[in-house]
């Protein structure tokens, strides 16, 4: 099974009520430079302005019910490694990808798996928290506690 099948077989499962963050931070973990790329992008102190940013970007885009059914308490809206590509720019995104030396076909792709449930998990009441996520440094460390936890 492929990186993205199991990345999408991990948020499939959160959304039916299987394994959660757990499944989907196990996913991550075993993909630092995935977990490194989502960081940067819902950090504060990232270059989309962290989730309000992000959110901002996708209203833009004309995709803002999507990011919205992430941060709401509804079933996650699926967006594809395209989508996500126009949502953040070429620019944006082959940076990004340069910066974890991954191709940005395959970051977009494996983003796009991972993004919807992350986004869910981190805001689990519906909201995403007025001040942000934290910054990437905080973000990461976060996370990586999750995945020892």
């Amino acid at each position: 099974m492929g990186l993205l099948d199991s990345v999408l077989s991990a948020v499939g499962g959160q959304q039916q009520g299987g394994e959660g963050l757990g499944g989907l931070l196990g996913m991550l973990g075993n993909q630092p430079e995935l977990l490194q790329a989502a960081s940067s992008l819902l950090g504060n102190d990232g270059a989309n302005g962290g989730l309000q940013g992000l959110i901002a970007k996708f209203q833009q885009a004309g995709l803002g019910d999507v990011v919205a059914s992430w941060v709401g308490t509804g079933a996650n809206q699926a967006i594809s490694g395209e989508q996500l590509s126009s949502v953040l720019g070429s620019d944006a995104l082959s940076g990004l990808a340069s910066k974890f030396g991954v191709d940005p076909g395959a970051l977009a792709g494996q983003l796009s798996g991972v993004l919807p449930g992350l986004v869910d998990q981190l805001t689990p009441n519906g909201q995403a928290p007025a001040a942000g996520l934290g910054n990437g440094g905080d973000l990461m460390g976060m996370l990586g506690g999750l995945l020892k936890g």
